[in-house]
């Protein structure tokens, strides 16, 4: 329209012929005099009914897809450019915006109801008062591989002071240890914490707001003396700001795809890049930073006095190899427990197996597939009937030993009997206590030393250097030897009268 008026203004107020204007303009003739005659806005007709003479053979088949997607979780269904990929194997030589606006159309009149847009109310979190909590899943190169890591994102409402944490996993035993973490790093715990509905969080939903909260995490909520809240289901609003962050930190932490040895290097990089992310300005109040609100409300969250041992337990058998099998791994018991039910307690980063009261053993968690996790020390009271396992049981085999503790193994294997008594020396060192295989390499080193390598001189050895320690000579302290006032006689004649009484009897 700025044209437009333009042509008018040169040719009837300045006089510019239609020839000059036209060659200004670089518009034809006909089109100059139009815009001389116009007065109004153009207005262009819109038209109701678009033909697709290509997508007409075409339009059934697309219509039985869109039907069929319909009924199909929504990211199951195929979007407008992939069911005109399939239409073109098909041999449809159209091209895609028709079956774009095809689509567009019959959904539109597919659908029940006309779109509502909705409305929500501003809200106000007063500080020191609501966490929101949510999973996403991202992806990241640890140790050479890429995979998706789940991410547990916490967010205090009023600072808007983020912290994420990354698991392997999106079991409760990594909720329990989330919450444990993003405590520490809040230094604090906040009144109240919204929740989607998570399996390892509400068990069972009820109408409105009423849940059963698993037993578990109550227990963790009693702990941190905090109060749960469930969102509605599929009401995602309700938690706005944590569902907002996920896709920010998707492109804030996650893009390019972060490469780490391990996750403890990438979680340890994570609450650093959230210390760094509080330097922006707050949305709400732009003349102060998240870092500042979070030093305002940080002194109203409630104070932590005990770290909770975030552990789900359950009830397993042990096998008679004295293995345990926990998501396709093994891990071993000490061999008394054999064909015994021990409990086991699942942290996110460890396996512990307790029995009468009392930790049995404890290993750290593995995540891959078939891995067997052995501690070498609890196969030992079966060694002492099986000797001849030494060579070839698993968990010997690949025992990490100190190289002179080997040698002397290799050695003392190859001499008769040698199985039964290097067997001797690990009993002799399991007795020692937690220092007993010091005690023993100690005790190797010396044996190689003396060039004669046997299982008795490393015994001897170990003997001397974890015998009690003598008392000292009073002598050599300085002390004076105490004098006997009336020193005993040498007299042999004496043993003459006792064989004499003898005699006599």
């Amino acid at each position: 329209m700025e044209e437009v008026a333009e042509i008018r203004r040169l040719h009837f107020v300045e006089k510019a012929t239609v020839s000059e204007l036209a060659k200004q303009f670089k518009l034809s003739r006909p089109t100059i005099r139009k815009h001389l005659n116009t007065l109004d806005a153009p207005v262009y007709r819109v038209r109701k009914s678009q033909p697709h003479p290509k997508l007409g053979p075409f339009r059934a088949q697309l219509e039985q897809w869109l039907e069929s997607d319909s009924r199909l979780p929504a990211k199951r269904r195929r979007t407008a450019q992939r069911l005109f990929e399939c239409l073109q194997v098909e041999g449809y030589i159209g091209g895609y915006c028709a079956v774009r606006r095809y689509v567009k159309v019959w959904k539109q009149e597919q659908s029940a109801s006309p779109s509502v847009t909705q409305v929500f109310v501003p809200l106000y979190f007063p500080p020191g008062e609501t966490c929101q909590f949510d999973w996403s899943h991202e992806t990241a190169v640890i140790a050479g591989v890429e995979q998706v890591v789940k991410a547990a994102q916490f967010r205090l409402s009023y600072s808007r002071q983020m912290f994420v944490i990354a698991y392997p996993r999106e079991t409760q035993e990594m909720v329990l240890d989330a919450h444990n973490q993003a405590f520490a790093f809040f230094d604090g715990v906040p009144k109240r914490m919204v929740y989607d509905n998570l399996k390892t969080v509400v068990d069972t939903i009820f109408s409105g707001k009423e849940r059963q909260f698993n037993r578990r995490f109550l227990t963790l909520a009693n702990h941190y003396l905090f109060e749960p809240i469930a969102c509605t289901p599929e009401s995602g609003w309700e938690k706005g700001q944590v569902e907002k962050q996920v896709c920010d930190i998707r492109s804030w932490l996650f893009t390019p795809t972060p490469k780490f040895d391990d996750f403890a290097g990438l979680n340890a990089w994570l609450a650093q890049r959230c210390r760094e992310l509080a330097a922006r300005p707050h949305p709400e109040q732009p003349s102060r930073s998240i870092a500042d609100c979070f030093a305002e409300e940080q002194p109203l969250l409630i104070p932590i006095k005990a770290v909770f041992d975030g552990y789900v337990e359950t009830m397993r058998r042990v096998t008679s190899q004295s293995l345990i099998r926990i998501d396709r791994n093994r891990y071993s018991v000490p061999a008394q427990w054999a064909n015994k039910a021990v409990l086991v307690r699942l942290t996110a980063d460890g396996v512990r197996m307790v029995a009468e009261g009392q930790v049995i053993a404890d290993h750290p968690r593995h995540f891959g597939r078939d891995q067997l996790i052995c501690d070498p020390w609890h196969y030992l009271p079966v060694l002492e009937k099986k000797p001849g396992a030494l060579r070839h049981g698993a968990p010997f085999v690949s025992w990490d030993l100190p190289v002179s503790i080997k040698v002397v193994r290799d050695r003392v294997l190859k001499q008769d009997k040698g199985d039964r008594a290097f067997v001797e020396l690990l009993l002799m060192a399991r007795d020692l206590g937690s220092n007993g295989l010091d005690a023993l390499e100690v005790a190797c080193d010396l044996t190689l030393q003396t060039g004669i390598v046997s299982a008795a001189v490393v015994l001897n050895e170990m003997r001397r250097l974890t015998e009690a320690v003598r008392p000292i000579a009073l002598t050599e302290t300085g002390v004076t030897t105490p004098i006997v006032a009336v020193e005993p006689i040498a007299d042999c004649a004496r043993y003459d009268s006792l064989r004499n009484a003898a005699n006599v009897h």
